[in-house]
């Protein structure tokens, strides 16, 4: 057995009994995607694995702190694997089968780019993208990137200012000003990206069509609705809570974006979730 086989097993075995008992024919409360034990393993070559363990765990913290977590296909353990090479990614396929698994690729003690890289794979866990299966498709691939893009970069100036005010590694609250300039430096990459900025997003969306529905990761094309959904996750953080209804439904994004946004907001009405966000993306794009 591997070590991060065993890691994640140990992992396992320790999550709290009030986790993974049965009450009669009911589950006892589940884990949310906050509270779930969190490991690490993999290779964090000269980085300090206890100190990106810190910097993960405060990461997570900041991004879903106050945030309803409604989603019904929550991961009761997220583990994440250092590598020294690749792209971060979400590892679909691993066990245990009721564990997200998110792969980062950084610097040494790179942590506002640790930061960064995992607050994005957060957002696709969030989105319910981490189970056997859960591939993103196009043509609305390009929306699930966005969405999670713009979680991370909200994640990031929240840990900025947390990182100031209580540093999560001792004597080191002036580097909650080194994180908000990267941040700041790619939100403003975004905000100029394909000659933005962009005054009209509907015409932005109707002439930039055709290239986003072929998509498949995140790309500067769609650079001007990142920026738009940021601004509407910092203006209501209840916005933020609609992305755990995303790909509740078998065809995920492998549909329209209306039809997408369709879904979404049935998903929406089915967790309970406020559904705000998918009626502001239709606003945004000029969908009506």
């Amino acid at each position: 057995m591997t070590r991060r086989a065993l890691t994640v097993l140990a992992a396992s075995l320790l999550a709290p009994r009030a986790a993974r008992r049965l009450t009669g024919a009911s589950q006892a409360a589940q884990a949310t995607l906050l509270s779930a034990p969190l490991t690490l393993t993999g290779d964090w070559g000269k980085s300090p694995e206890n100190t990106a363990r810190l910097v993960v765990l405060r990461m997570r913290e900041v991004c879903l702190s106050g945030i309803a977590l409604l989603s019904d296909r929550q991961p009761q353990l997220l583990n994440v694997d250092g590598h020294t090479t690749g792209f971060p990614h979400i590892e679909l396929g691993q066990k245990p089968a009721d564990a997200a698994f998110i792969a980062v690729d950084i610097g040494t003690r790179a942590w506002a780019q640790l930061a960064y890289q995992f607050g994005h794979e957060l957002g696709h866990v969030f989105c319910n993208t981490w189970q056997p299966g859960s591939v993103a498709q196009t043509p609305s691939q390009w929306l699930e990137e966005s969405l999670v893009e713009a979680f991370s970069l909200r994640g990031l100036g929240l840990l900025a200012d947390s990182w100031i005010r209580d540093p999560p590694i001792a004597g080191s609250s002036a580097y909650g000003a080194a994180i908000r300039e990267y941040r700041d430096n790619q939100v403003e990459k975004y905000r100029v990206a394909d000659g933005g900025p962009v005054a009209d997003m509907g015409s932005w969306f109707h002439a930039k069509r055709h290239a986003l529905d072929a998509l498949g990761g995140v790309n500067p094309i769609a650079a001007p609705a990142i920026v738009a959904f940021l601004a509407e996750y910092e203006r209501d953080p209840r916005c933020v809570e609609d992305l755990g209804a995303v790909n509740r439904w078998p065809q995920r994004s492998a549909v329209p974006i209306e039809t997408y946004l369709q879904l979404w907001r049935a998903s929406c009405a089915e967790i309970k979730a406020p559904g705000r966000m998918p009626d502001k993306v239709s606003g945004i794009l000029g969908l009506g």
